[in-house]
């Protein structure tokens, strides 16, 4: 069928949780709103995606479609009709010999009607209130937005959307529970949104800390002196140490993730990368033509390892 929440995710009927959260994560990757802005197509996948993954991560819900008690949506399906038994019982009750019974339950079919219900089930009992079941969403969050704190806009499948605020050093997995915002019901239900932080192009983190590779010339790195260095809250200025090897790390406090509530300012590590850039004939010059070159032999030692 065109909603069947088993094909929209392209898992078989038997998929365990894990194998329908990997397969919902790929289409949110390539269908995701944000990442196909005004694309319509790519919206509706991502709707359609969404709304399969709500249903099949519930295992209430989940086993109400396999019975065919719900469809794809969520939505009742038409009862079946009543049973062999109750056919039989309501023929037999509401033919001559239940007429005769009449008076004893009041005098009216109602009383009856009530009391058949009663025992079957069938109509006027009175349920309990029902909380809400949970909804589940994926969002996906820029790197500097996790690492920050933002607050982001979710839009849903099923219309809406939810502001959902992101702590600082928010990682990939984290689960945000918003409170209220899943199914109605006595109880609603909550919003369970799962987190995937995107890459960034400059910056990886480790914890609260910031790591970034920073290119530097030959002459930044045997003279050493003041170079801008990017870091997620904007360039600072850093100095380079006098003969500084390529790889060499240097640190600056309280520049990585920003505090937040339980957790201190994370660090910037910064590690140098000598790189030679274009063709430097004077460069060239100097070195071929100097008088004094180094004794040293950086190789020295390599083939002893061996």
């Amino acid at each position: 069928m065109a909603d069947d929440p088993y094909k929209i995710l392209g898992v078989a009927s038997n998929a365990t949780d894990k194998e329908i959260r990997s397969a919902f994560l790929k289409l949110a990757k390539t269908s995701h709103p944000d990442l196909h802005p005004g694309d319509a197509k790519a919206e509706e996948r991502f709707k359609a995606a969404n709304a399969a993954n709500d249903l099949l991560t519930d295992p209430e819900r989940r086993a109400r479609f396999d019975r065919g008690e719900i469809d794809g949506a969520g939505q009742e399906r038409p009862p079946q009709g009543p049973t062999q038994r109750q056919r039989t019982y309501r023929d037999h009750a509401e033919g001559p010999a239940g007429r005769r019974y009449g008076a004893g339950f009041g005098g009216g079919d109602d009383d009856l009607g009530d009391i058949l219900s009663g025992m079957f089930g069938a109509r006027g009992r009175q349920e309990a209130p029902r909380g809400g079941a949970d909804r589940r969403y994926s969002l996906s969050v820029p790197f500097l937005d996790a690492a920050r704190g933002t607050t982001q806009r979710l839009v849903l499948p099923e219309g809406g959307s939810l502001e959902v605020r992101i702590s600082p050093g928010l990682e990939s997995g984290q689960v945000l529970r918003l409170r209220g915002k899943g199914a109605p019901g006595d109880p609603p239900g909550n919003a369970l949104i799962e987190v995937e932080v995107a890459e960034h192009p400059l910056f990886t983190r480790e914890g609260r800390d910031i790591h970034l590779a920073l290119p530097v010339t030959v002459a930044e790195a045997v003279l050493g002196g003041p170079v801008s260095v990017p870091t997620i809250a904007g360039p600072v200025t850093m100095t380079i140490p006098v003969h500084s090897e390529s790889g060499t790390k240097l640190r600056l406090r309280g520049k990585g993730v920003p505090a937040s509530a339980g957790h201190p300012a994370g660090d910037a590590y910064v590690t140098l990368r000598i790189v030679l850039g274009p063709p430097d004939e004077g460069l060239a010059a100097f070195l071929r033509d100097r008088k004094d070159p180094p004794a040293w032999d950086p190789r020295k030692g390599l083939e002893e390892s061996i």
